[in-house]
């Protein structure tokens, strides 16, 4: 039967689902017409975009920026384009990476603050809005290969486990490949690491020289030798984000031993000396002021020989990471170049935010206590001052230097004055900007990123994308900017984080320092002209209270505009502990089983035995001879394990390092055996625990306080312990030698919400 007897045309003839076809289709491909759709990409010579995201750098951070530490790569990058000195960011680490790949305002598309909570709210949701495409999406339709590599830290943090769901994994957002670490941070010699869609081991050990850092490049050299190999000409986007300078500060020793001693003149010497090299660089105004200290940090000089001492350590630690970081992006860098590529690639290099607070007055060896809101002692540090950078600390400096690190401006990441959001930003490409080493001062902001990109690529950013309508781009493209200096073009800006709340417009900002817990309307607002007073040290709120208040309001407006409200001041872990889960989020669930050979389970995935009796009963064959890790949850900074060595069962709850044991003997052959711990809950953040073998109770323990919101950024294991270990008796993996049939979690419903942990309620 052909198509004329049965009155249809075979040449339009369109079933359901399929687009048109142009050619004829007849019996044969004697008798048809093939026809091809046309295929979109990108023109002949466009240019491969490396987007490279450093993490709590701040704005003096790179010693094109005044720096004492060395990064001669990034400065490599600076000589070759454009530093510019008036790029702003969030303050925070998950909103400006939302921003970046969006060019939208970050509570907008739903990232208020980190991806580990969603508060219930539409600026809150802790997950970038599918109405938000990203770079990847848009350029992966124009035909460029899309590549990740390093920090995520924009999926839903319940949802990272081998479980998914996976539609906001870097593969779900546009990107063709990805290497790296899902969320907020991970160990630069034990990271949890993650391969497309699936975790994966590190290639060596610590032991044999393995470093994130290096393995990251690799992989951004493997995808790049692939590229170039196989799709010839084909541009690719790279986006490519280290963990660095993000603790845990950590270095090879051969890098920390470059540092001993050189910071040994103390932060208030540095800088001084480091405003000076900005001046002599261009990079400041010539007339810039140094801030004043921050608030609780000491006169280098008041300080104890002691205190000297430990603050050193850490700054050597953190100086070491970050030329180590700089010279593995040179290798890839160097690499380009190598094979053809560097001439007509964009570089963009920035910092999310400004320097970190969260080492706190002492600096801290133990990246917990920060999210419980403690802080250690100087001796606990001083105690652990020779772990300081390597694997056995998840280091972080103190605020002296993270002061320094945002010279010459004020306060730190998460506040909304210059030290959080004022930031390092490069432009290198040598085919389109012709100007090497210059200085701009145009103000802008990392909602500006995406829209320059699609603007030196002559992309349009579509309205629809996947099926979806996109909302509107917030940003402004910044490639006026290459061909000179001059006034910018954009109008006005706000910022918000944990409260605290800031607006520019047309060269002034105001800026509100909030208080946790305390009430907004006590905030005060400072005013600053930003074009003639570069480090805010000169406030006019009093003398100009009507200009003052315009800017508040604009603040107000452009909180609702863009989803600010409600203002909400909760830490991360305290939201995620207050928060309801999503719909079969571990968070949500009471009963576990956990199997051998599954993939590790990061910490927001793992149950949620904070401040709650719980019990977990592993199901095992083994004997007195028999080793190693049946269940492990966290690592050096905090967690617990339950292990066999030497004849006995053990379980460790790692508390800042403090182990509360219990252990019982299992003598005899291989066996079946049911081996418990059972914690019962006595108080808030207190309880007992019990160890139990087959029934009958081992050993006892009580254990006066418990973490209160939050264990560690490792996650639990069945059979090994992946990660840093989560106790002091074995060194990781450490493997069970015997058999494991399941371990079983079960958690009461004693939890009563977040505690003070001041009062006990």
């Amino acid at each position: 039967m052909t198509s004329e007897t049965t009155g249809q045309s075979r040449a339009t003839y369109q079933p359901v689902g399929r687009p048109p076809f142009e050619g004829r289709i007849g019996r044969t491909y004697q008798d048809s017409t093939p026809w091809w759709p046309e295929q979109i990409g990108p023109p002949d010579g466009s240019p491969n975009v490396v987007l490279v995201l450093l993490d709590d750098v701040g704005f003096g951070g790179l010693g094109c920026y005044g720096s004492a530490i060395s990064t001669p790569t990034m400065d490599r990058l600076a000589q070759g384009g454009l530093r510019y000195n008036n790029f702003h960011t969030t303050a925070l680490c998950s909103p400006t990476r939302a921003a970046l790949l969006t060019g939208r305002n970050h509570h907008s598309v739903g990232m208020s603050i980190i991806s580990n909570a969603d508060s219930g709210y539409p600026g809150k949701r802790g997950a970038v809005s599918p109405q938000a495409g990203t770079l990847a999406e848009i350029l992966r339709a124009r035909g460029y290969r899309t590549y990740a590599v390093g920090k995520w830290h924009l999926a839903p943090a319940d949802q990272t486990s081998a479980a998914g769901p996976y539609d906001q994994w870097p593969l779900g957002r546009g990107f063709d490949r990805y290497y790296g670490f899902l969320d907020a941070l991970t160990d630069q010699f034990t990271p949890d690491l993650v391969h497309d869609n699936h975790r994966v081991d590190q290639p060596r050990a610590p032991e044999d020289g393995y470093t994130l850092n290096e393995d990251l490049i690799d992989h951004a050299i493997s995808f790049v030798t692939d590229q170039v190999s196989v799709a010839g000409a084909a541009p690719f986007f790279m986006y490519l984000a280290f963990g660095a300078a993000h603790s845990p500060h950590q270095a090879p020793e051969e890098y920390l031993q470059r540092y001993r001693g050189k910071f040994d003149a103390g932060w208030d010497v540095f800088r001084e000396e480091q405003l000076e090299r900005q001046k002599q660089l261009g990079i400041v105004p010539p007339d810039t002021k140094l801030a004043p200290r921050n608030p609780g940090v000491p006169a280098w000089d008041e300080l104890s020989s002691d205190q000297r001492r430990l603050y050193c350590r850490f700054q050597e630690a953190f100086a070491a990471f970050m030329e180590h970081t700089d010279h593995e992006l040179g290798r890839f860098v160097d690499y380009l170049e190598h094979v053809g590529q560097l001439e007509n690639t964009v570089f963009i290099l920035l910092s999310d935010n400004g320097a970190s607070q969260e080492g706190q007055s002492h600096g801290s060896v133990n990246t917990t206590f920060y999210e419980n809101r403690q802080e250690e002692s100087l001796d606990y540090n001083l105690a652990r001052i020779d772990d300081i950078g390597t694997a056995r600390a998840q280091n972080n400096y103190p605020l002296g230097w993270a002061t320094v690190a945002n010279t010459p401006l004020k306060r730190y990441k998460q506040n909304t004055h210059a030290g959080g959001v004022r930031d390092p930003l490069i432009i290198s490409w040598p085919r389109g900007i012709r100007e090497h080493g210059a200085v701009r001062t145009q103000f802008h902001h990392v909602i500006d990123i995406a829209p320059t990109i699609l603007d030196v690529l002559d992309v349009e950013a579509p309205d629809v994308l996947r099926g979806i309508e996109q909302m509107p781009l917030h940003g402004t493209s910044m490639v006026y900017t290459f061909a000179g200096d001059g006034p910018t073009r954009k109008s006005a800006q706000y910022f918000e984080m944990f409260g605290h709340r800031a607006i520019w417009a047309d060269g002034w900002k105001a800026v509100a320092y909030h208080v946790r817990d305390s009430e907004y309307d006590d905030d005060v607002w400072e005013l600053y002209h930003l074009d003639e007073d570069f480090s805010e040290c000169n406030d006019l709120a009093e003398k100009e209270p009507e200009r003052l208040q315009k800017l508040v309001q604009l603040w107000w407006e452009e909180a609702e505009k863009y989803d600010v409200l409600p203002l909400d001041d909760r830490g991360f872990a305290e939201r995620r502990a207050m928060s309801k889960g999503r719909p079969g989020a571990p968070r949500e669930r009471s009963h576990f089983v956990f199997r051998p050979g599954q993939q590790h389970i990061p910490g927001s995935a793992a149950p949620f035995v904070i401040d709650r009796s719980y019990r977990i009963d592993a199901h095992v064959v083994a004997g007195a001879a028999d080793q190693g890790v049946i269940v492990a949850c966290g690592g050096v900074s905090g967690g617990y394990a339950i292990y066999l060595q030497d004849g006995f069962v053990v379980h460790d709850y790692n508390y800042y390092g403090e182990m509360f044991r219990v252990r019982g003997p299992l003598s005899g052959e291989r066996a079946q055996h049911v081996v418990t711990y059972a914690f019962t809950k006595t108080g808030p953040l207190r309880g007992t625990g019990q160890l139990l073998i087959d029934g009958e109770v081992a050993d006892e323990v009580q254990i006066p306080a418990t973490y209160r919101y939050f264990i560690s950024w490792e996650g639990l294991d069945i059979g090994l312990d992946r990660m840093a270990p989560a106790s002091t008796a074995y060194a990781a993996p450490y493997p069970f030698t015997g058999s494991i049939d399941r371990v079983i979690f079960d958690l009461a419903d004693d939890y009563a919400g977040v505690p003070d942990y001041e009062t006990g309620d």
